[in-house]
């Protein structure tokens, strides 16, 4: 399970991200129909199996030292969701999540009301609905700070399956959100490069960051699967709280 060395200068997370919008969309366009509901469901399946595989493999990969140790770094990860989620409510992290979330389903409900809808809607809604995942956002901070891309790679099939419907909808000008959503997470993860890594490195803190992005990321299987409505966006402070609890605390 290491993770080869690679400068992460080289964004693979969100190329890869866009690339399946690009061919979600040719797909959409190329098919008459879109895929039965049982095909539907082994998808939305497999893309609970990966999303909880890569989660998973992130904690494992990020848990160092002793037993005692590597409990201690879970405990302080855990205790920084918990805590992260408190400051999302605060921040109304979800709300504001949610407020784009209806505007970009309003745009949706009134193309479907009166096919095909406008391509500025369309482009629109995909690029509200693509940059605004937390998947996108976690996994955006956890390339920037070890190379993971994986998490992109995830949320690049979840994409281009949403758009294969966008492009029914809206036609092909939906596929230009592909510009806005690589933009986005590229420079998201160059930031955390550039920004966040330089002074989380030296501290040994990287890991901690790591940790609490695969608790969160694990959660996300539970929205996927539709077990339980998570407010997801609300647990994203824990990001920056893991490395302070790490620091003063481990």
């Amino acid at each position: 399970f290491d993770l080869p060395a690679r400068h992460n200068r080289r964004v693979i997370g969100a190329f890869l991200n866009a690339l399946g919008i690009l061919l979600g969309a040719l797909f959409g366009l190329v098919r008459r129909e879109l895929p039965a509901i049982r095909t539907q469901n082994f998808f939305k399946s497999a893309l609970a199996a990966a999303t909880a595989f890569f989660g998973l493999r992130l904690v494992w990969e990020n848990v160092h030292g002793t037993f005692v140790s590597g409990l201690k770094q879970l405990f302080l990860a855990a205790l920084a969701v918990v805590l992260g989620n408190w400051l999302g409510k605060i921040l109304r992290l979800q709300k504001i999540s949610n407020r784009l979330g209806r505007h970009a389903s309003g745009l949706l409900a009134a193309a479907q009301k009166n096919p095909p809808g406008q391509p500025a809607d369309g482009f629109l809604a995909a690029t509200i609905l693509f940059c605004a995942a937390p998947l996108g956002i976690v996994g955006a901070v956890a390339d920037g700070l070890s190379g993971y891309f994986y998490l992109l790679a995830v949320k690049a099939v979840m994409d281009a399956l949403a758009m294969m419907s966008f492009v029914k909808i809206f036609r092909w000008p939906a596929a230009l959100a592909a510009v806005p959503v690589y933009l986005f997470l590229n420079g998201l993860t160059l930031a955390v490069h550039s920004g966040a890594r330089p002074w989380l490195e030296p501290l040994a803190l990287i890991g901690s960051v790591n940790l609490a992005a695969g608790i969160i990321v694990c959660a996300m299987v539970l929205v996927i699967l539709e077990v339980r409505r998570v407010e997801l966006a609300n647990y994203l402070p824990a990001l920056a709280l893991a490395p302070l609890l790490a620091r003063f605390l481990g």
